[in-house]
């Protein structure tokens, strides 16, 4: 090796030893209070998703201000440039994390999330344009599951998980009624104030108090190692789906009753809202009582059932209460119908949790990853299409507002009947009939997965990518079906 070869390696190891003493004190001792516990990560994700979920009710009224003739397909758009975004640079995140150490990204996933929030009162254009944007790094999710994996047992792993998923329910149950009261009592403003300040205080929570969680692994070695392609690739999983006919069947279903589970979060509570006369309250109301009802679902109901009809009897429960749900949105035209297909849908969300069970327990030890691996990244692919193509079919059937919404009356309730459809609108919810048509189809391919098999997979490649650094890929191991019950891209 020549002399100035010599002094150029010498000066990228110091470079990579002062990028390590940023994140680790002298002596290996990970900054931040305390050691890294399940309890940093809750933290994270309860002041980030609080935060959003302040902001539901002004976003409603804004999104309609901006785009007040293409509101829905606006909607659409950009919540589904967003999940597009998310869906192909989480592989890339969850690599570097794996490299660079998960507190780092925390703080990335969490600063370019939140950095929209003040600019809904500044510009609602630049808003909306930096949300969509944002999707490339809107992947705290992915980086929280690494997180607990890294400081936690295999046989704890589910729980805390669970503990993360209930952490985010529990932020969405109170915030958007706070939000609500807040902006009707003192105006919009303060609420964009103080989802801004919350968002600060999570940003200094990760920088003070949140510990590195791969001290040990740290090594200038792996500091200077290259990321592959196949790291990156946000396809890499879904090569896979057609190797074995089971994992197909299994696939198909979830891409089928996930794609408009995905459009209908984007888009419903603006539906609520601007098409069937809900009051920002209303709409708050209705978002926790989903929420307790859906925990109270995936934790005790589903539990129960599991136990009395199957696993494979339970993911077609749930497939027929997602289409019961569906149908009724799509042909409800009275609030109270919404509030029973919301009691419903409830139900319908022990599907996914059924779903990744049964790969769990029929999966071989060391097919999990991979075939769980699949499953996440069908779901992150229909983060994206789903929001787009509903927005896209509101467009179609013209399902928009002729005029802005009126002031609300002395009752708190809305006047329902500025809320009007365009004439040429053949149903009130057109996207949720045909995502009940979907599911119907998700339905029947169910209904040809036996109960019990051996899923083979070949993953000679894919195996050993995917135990270096399959955390963030597929967060959920053996076992762990509890999922968020929105996901982070949707808020």
């Amino acid at each position: 090796m020549t002399q100035a070869g010599k002094k150029k390696k010498r000066a990228v190891n110091r470079s990579i030893m002062l990028a390590k003493k940023i994140i680790i004190k002298d002596g290996g001792t990970p900054q931040g209070i305390g050691s890294p516990s399940v309890y940093h990560a809750v933290i994270v994700i309860f002041l980030e998703f609080f935060a959003w979920g302040l902001l539901t009710a002004p976003t409603l009224g804004v999104l309609h201000e901006t785009f007040p003739k293409h509101t829905f397909l606006m909607n659409g758009l950009i919540q589904g440039v967003k999940g597009l975004l998310s869906f192909l640079s989480a592989p890339l995140i969850g690599a570097l994390s794996d490299v660079w150490g998960r507190k780092s990204f925390l703080l990335l996933t969490v600063f370019f999330t939140c950095a929209p929030i003040p600019l809904m009162k500044i510009s609602p254009w630049w808003y909306f344009a930096v949300i969509s944007v944002s999707g490339v790094f809107a992947v705290t999710f992915s980086v929280v599951f690494a997180y607990v994996a890294d400081i936690t047992q295999e046989h704890e792993r589910s729980m805390a998980y669970g503990l993360v998923s209930a952490t985010f329910a529990a932020s969405l149950v109170t915030s958007p009624a706070i939000g609500a009261y807040l902006g009707r009592a003192y105006g919009d403003s303060l609420v964009v104030v103080l989802a801004t300040a919350i968002a600060l205080l999570d940003i200094c929570f990760i920088l003070v108090a949140v510990p590195e969680s791969l001290p040990e692994k740290m090594r200038p070695a792996s500091w200077g190692a290259p990321i592959s392609w196949e790291q990156a690739d946000p396809f890499a999983s879904l090569k896979k789906v057609g190797q074995d006919s089971i994992v197909l069947l299994i696939c198909i279903t979830v891409f089928l009753s996930y794609l408009p589970e995905a459009g209908q979060y984007s888009s419903f509570f603006l539906y609520l809202r601007q098409i069937m006369g809900f009051s920002s309250e209303s709409v708050a109301a209705f978002i926790a009582v989903l929420g307790i009802l859906s925990i109270i679902a995936q934790t005790i109901v589903l539990s129960l059932l599991m136990r009395s009809i199957g696993n494979k009897n339970t993911i077609l429960l749930g497939l027929g209460f997602q289409i019961l749900q569906l149908a009724w949105y799509g042909f409800g035209s009275e609030p109270w119908m919404m509030w029973a297909a919301g009691a419903v849908a409830a139900m319908s969300s022990i599907t996914f949790p059924a779903v990744s069970a049964l790969v769990s327990r029929t999966a071989d030890a060391d097919q999990q990853g991979v075939v769980q691996g699949m499953i996440t990244g069908i779901r992150g692919l229909c983060n994206g299409l789903g929001p787009a193509l509903y927005g896209f079919i509101f467009y179609i059937f013209h399902v928009e507002l002729n005029e802005l919404p009126m002031p609300e009356s002395s009752s708190g309730g809305s006047v329902v009947a500025q809320y009007h459809l365009q004439q040429n609108s053949i149903i009130p919810g057109p996207p949720f009939l045909f995502g009940a048509c979907s599911v119907l189809l998700a339905l029947l391919v169910a209904l040809f997965i036996p109960e019990h098999t051996n899923l083979n997979v070949r993953s000679s490649n894919w195996k050993k990518h995917c135990g270096s650094h399959g955390h963030p890929h597929s967060p959920q191991a053996p076992g762990e079906a509890k999922e968020p019950l929105l996901q982070d891209t949707n808020v």
